[in-house]
């Protein structure tokens, strides 16, 4: 059988990654911190317990060799190092990163939001050819930037298809932002402000999405970047819509005509101007065609985000999400601003 090692993999990314490459009669090497223990995988799943950074542990899990490996925890130029330099030992290799690596025109970027006249002014949808941010290690963005730029400085001698994902949704996320609709309903809030009219366009990438482009691109080894993004590209009142759906909820939605006024309309999604990327070069290289909706995704990501939030402080569940967005579910904020 192909021998596939996939880093990661008891993440959100992960383990849907190691169950379609898993289907497609791959044998699997499924690589976490804690083993994986608790992922369901079939049998036929091996797992492995190693830390991302013990570059000679990884050496040493890949062995003799293996036809694919697959990153989804690389982060920056250390770690792409530690991928090629075991060129001669993977047939090809998929790692993820993501379109925060995208620049404008004038410079601005993920980066430059919090600026003046910050955010970008992206063409609608972004193509795999717009530029990118200068590799470094300041931010997240220049270090995704510069794992790129290593992994394809090797060229045809290490065949690697970058993938660059958007807002990931699916179970298992540490950081939901579908939780910004999911606990209001759960909280039997009956109203909710967005800013921006509740138009704002980030495009999600559902796990499920990702994991069949890694599935396409392990059969068809390359060089190459591709976006990684659902077919569709909601607003933020769309998917406030579609969880509401899911939930059986029904919710009044406020608009502000610009950006949020405190914490008040700021969601996980406010942002002034469209993020939408093209996926043409996906259908094209790799033949991808959508697996599976927006909003035919949602019910286990809803049922999940359910599951751990009842009965527990949402901070508690989702820490990450809590460093980011400190100010999520401030009521008494949303509730002052509509009364006055």
């Amino acid at each position: 059988m192909r021998k596939a090692v996939v880093i990661g993999a008891a993440g959100q990314i992960g383990r849907p990654v190691v169950d379609a490459l898993a289907r497609d009669g791959w044998a699997v090497t499924a690589v976490s911190r804690g083993g994986g223990r608790d992922a369901g995988w079939d049998e036929g799943v091996r797992t492995a317990r190693v830390d991302r950074a013990d570059g000679d542990a990884l050496a040493a899990l890949v062995g003799d060799g293996c036809e694919l490996l697959v990153d989804v925890v690389a982060y920056d130029a250390g770690h792409a190092r530690q991928l090629t330099s075991l060129a001669d030992r993977i047939g090809s290799a998929v790692v993820i990163s993501s379109v925060a690596v995208y620049e404008d025109g004038a410079g601005r970027g993920f980066d430059t939001q919090g600026e003046p006249d910050g955010f970008p002014v992206y063409p609608v949808p972004v193509p795999e050819t717009q530029p990118t941010v200068a590799p470094g290690e300041a931010t997240y963005s220049t270090r995704k930037a510069a794992l790129e730029a290593e992994l394809l400085a090797a060229g045809d001698a290490f065949p690697v298809t970058v993938l660059r994902a958007g807002a990931v949704h699916g179970p298992y996320s540490p950081l939901p932002r579908e939780l910004y609709f999911v606990k209001r309903n759960l909280d039997g809030r009956k109203r909710r402000v967005l800013a921006y009219r509740g138009e704002s366009r980030f495009h999600p990438s559902s796990t499920r999405t990702i994991a069949e482009l890694v599935r396409l691109a392990a059969a068809r080894p390359g060089s190459r970047v591709l976006n990684a993004c659902d077919a569709e590209a909601p607003t933020a009142a769309e998917i406030g819509a579609a969880v509401d759906a899911v939930m059986g909820a029904e919710t009044r939605t406020v608009c502000l005509d610009g950006p949020p006024e405190g914490s008040v309309g700021r969601t996980p999604w406010s942002v002034p101007l469209p993020v939408v990327c093209d996926m043409s070069a996906a259908r094209r290289e790799l033949g991808y065609r959508p697996v599976v909706s927006y909003a035919d995704s949602l019910p286990e990501t809803v049922e999940w985000l359910a599951g751990r939030v009842r009965g527990r402080d949402w901070r508690e569940a989702f820490p990450l999400l809590a460093r980011v967005y400190p100010d999520l579910f401030d009521y008494a904020a949303e509730d002052a601003w509509c009364a006055a």
